[in-house]
């Protein structure tokens, strides 16, 4: 099984840089429906979220949004697939942002900026036009997925963007924080707990917890939290960069990690919801779902 996820991700990765793009598009996005219309615990996901968002989203709303999503989603691997083999030119002309003066004042002050990211889009692209156009140091951290041999595919793919990849655990914080010393710019994933012991927050209506990375290191270093998306723009991309969050210390640290933590749930908010069918998260996030996933199996309702 090892051997053959690996080999599945290497022949895709091979194939998306083969095909031409439309048609590898096309492809993605055939493949992103079908199978958003096979019963699947991602689709039950998918469905809770679009109605934590939309909590009037009529039924027909739903199964389009669950369409689109996993489309969406298709889409994001088969562009990334494509391009460690894109020239910076190309990436550069699908590429559109705004506020993008924040990242260059959060380095300019010394401090390296915090970017923290829904699970949205293809945030992938925006860290090769920062490496390849601009010239910016990025660093991310990642997920430790299972095998180590799939991990590793990963990373390399991600280096070859030319980003520094770190993978979550006891030794990542350590690493961001020499990164922001640096002044480098450094992509956190903000929107689910992955390892669990996060910090309690409100987020669309329900209690769960998120990541307390991006509040404890910019508290500990100084650096900006800037919340941030990267949409899908018809054929390109266009990033949106909002000011920072506020980081100065008020309380104990316990307390302020909270405040911060929860103002970022706020921010991720407001950009997702411009955008949730291209919301790629897909594994439970809140407690409840922990129910719905005993009935994934079955059919959308």
């Amino acid at each position: 099984m090892t051997d053959l996820a690996v080999l599945a991700y290497k022949a895709g990765s091979t194939a998306a840089r083969v095909v031409p793009g439309r048609l590898a598009d096309a492809v993605a996005h055939a493949g992103g429906v079908f199978a958003a219309r096979r019963p699947s615990a991602r689709s039950a996901q998918v469905t809770r979220n679009l109605r934590r968002l939309d909590p009037s989203i009529p039924e027909q709303g739903v199964r389009s949004g669950v369409d689109a999503t996993f489309a969406s989603y298709a889409r994001y691997w088969s562009e990334s697939f494509r391009l460690p083999s894109l020239p910076a030119e190309t990436v550069d002309g699908l590429f559109s942002y705004e506020g993008y003066g924040h990242i260059v004042d959060a380095r300019e002050a010394g401090t390296g900026a915090i970017i923290a990211l829904p699970h949205l889009g293809g945030w992938e692209w925006a860290a090769f036009w920062m490496t390849a156009v601009e010239g910016v140091p990025v660093t991310a951290v990642v997920e430790a997925l299972e095998p180590p041999e799939l991990f590793e595919w990963f990373a390399e793919f991600r280096r070859d963007l030319g980003m520094t990849v770190v993978p979550l655990g006891p030794h990542a914080a350590s690493a961001c924080i020499r990164a922001l010393r640096a002044a480098e710019v450094l992509c956190l994933l903000s929107d689910r707990d992955i390892g669990g012991g996060g910090i309690e927050v409100e987020f669309f209506g329900e209690r769960t917890s998120l990541p307390g990375g991006p509040a404890t290191l910019a508290l500990r270093t100084g650096a900006a939290i800037l919340p941030t998306a990267i949409y899908f723009d018809g054929h390109s991309h266009h990033a949106v960069v909002e000011g920072p969050l506020d980081v100065q210390r008020r309380g104990s640290l316990r307390d302020d990690v909270a405040r911060i933590t929860q103002d970022l749930a706020a921010r991720l908010e407001v950009l997702i919801a411009k955008a949730p069918e291209q919301w790629h998260l897909m594994s439970p996030n809140w407690p409840s779902d922990a129910v719905g996933v005993v009935a994934s199996s079955g059919p959308l309702p």
